[in-house]
């Protein structure tokens, strides 16, 4: 053992050796690795931002929040079948709330109408277009996944009432009251004014596609009265009382909405109940995708990160024919011998794996304070992990040229010109 702890040591200290008495060389061939490290690092951490940014966009849903939709959130096989669904209605809240208040032990909380559309914010010269408007009830508080910046949500009197009031989202509020002052201001929602109650707080975007700090909400009788009586955009949002129950809360909801939709045992289903779970089936196989293509193209970078190292210690054992041919005929063994240039290979990519690893940290910071919305995570695993590709590529590509070395005949070798 201590014959070995001695052979790992003097091996160690002449590949480093070797590495400052051919800097150039060596760091030539650690470019490869450096390529190679930062698109493994680059990619894992590009992947890993990917999955924070969908987990936080699903949140804003809401894991406990069933939406009862006229379309389902997946690609359809009977276009003709779902387009010729009747609209949901407003009013169909409240039957599906007297349903699960006379059912015992219902796994279902309260039903919330929601209408929307897009449409224009002003205030004075200053307008928004595009703006995501809902209308809804006093109890949509209840499935907001967002704190409010200043203000409150309107109450039940004021929702009941139709009363002008309104909800903005962070970017619209920002944007027509630059100086952070909108509560209690009055804005225009389709040509009629309405009153502030409160702001969202910044939420950012659900996978970059949709903003919800886009977006104003109002009470569905102001909705209906001053902005539009379409029902087109209409869906229940349905809370359930426990998250991890949400398949059985999913089963009565569809029962329930079978009775308030009037369907008889056999009908298909004219309305599609749609949870978060639909946009997970349909983006983890993206992301798998995304993730093997990327890593794909970094093991390319590290095989030709490979390919050098493994050609510069050929080099190297042609180089030092003469000295392994002395080293043999004074005793020194095969193992001694292949352990000397596995550690130089592995030396000289490990340098190579830092140095990614330091360019790649430099440029997750730099990502970070320019664009702070995106989620970039530079985490200890990710480095811990290029370490070790790093040590393995080296090794991987050492391994022959050291068992070459390690088998060459001494009194050949004393004779290698």
């Amino acid at each position: 053992m201590k014959r070995l702890i001695y052979e790992v040591t003097e091996a160690v200290r002449i590949a480093f050796a070797q590495i400052r008495a051919h800097k150039l060389r060596s760091m030539l061939t650690a470019l490869g690795v450096i390529i190679g490290i930062m698109a493994v690092t680059l990619m894992g951490t590009a992947i890993k931002g990917m999955d924070i940014s969908f987990k936080q966009s699903l949140a804003m849903l809401g894991d406990d929040v069933l939406h009862v939709q006229k379309w389902p959130w997946a690609d359809v096989d009977d276009w003709w079948n779902y387009v010729n669904r009747p609209q949901l209605q407003p009013e169909d809240a409240v039957t599906l709330n007297r349903i699960i208040a006379a059912t015992p032990n219902s796994e279902l909380q309260v039903a919330i109408p929601v209408v929307s559309r897009t449409d224009t914010v002003k205030n004075g010269d200053k307008q928004v277009n595009g703006v995501f408007t809902q209308g809804t009830n006093s109890d949509f508080a209840q499935v907001m996944s967002a704190d409010f910046e200043s203000g409150r949500f309107f109450t039940a009197a004021e929702a009941t009432g139709g009363r002008p009031v309104c909800v903005l989202g962070y970017d619209v509020a920002h944007a027509l009251f630059p100086e952070g002052d909108a509560e209690n201001k009055i804005v225009t929602i389709h040509n009629h004014p309405f009153r502030v109650l409160g702001v969202i707080a910044r939420q950012g975007s659900f996978l970059g596609l949709f903003s919800f700090d886009n977006q104003a909400i109002v009470p569905l009788d102001a909705y209906r009265k001053y902005i539009s009586s379409a029902h087109r955009g209409t869906e229940l949002q349905v809370k359930v009382k426990d998250k991890t129950r949400v398949a059985l809360a999913s089963d009565e909801l569809e029962g329930a909405m079978r009775r308030v939709r009037a369907q008889l045992p056999g009908d298909r289903d004219n309305f599609s109940i749609n949870q978060q779970e639909a946009f997970k089936a349909q983006l983890d196989p993206v992301e798998k995708g995304i993730a093997i293509a990327g890593f794909f193209i970094t093991g390319l970078a590290l095989f030709v990160g490979a390919i050098g190292i493994m050609n510069i210690t050929f080099v190297s054992v042609k180089e030092r024919t003469k000295e392994i041919g002395t080293r043999k005929a004074l005793g020194a063994r095969r193992r001694t011998i292949l352990l000397q240039f596995l550690i130089e290979a592995a030396a000289v990519s490990l340098a190579g794996g830092l140095v990614g690893l330091g360019i790649t940290s430099g440029l997750a910071v730099l990502v970070g304070l320019a664009a702070p919305q995106l989620p970039i995570e530079f985490s200890p695993g990710l480095m811990l992990i290029g370490l070790a590709v790093s040590v393995g590529t080296g090794l991987a590509a050492g391994f022959f040229p050291a068992l070459g070395a390690s088998r060459l005949d001494p009194v050949v070798a004393l004779r290698y010109e």
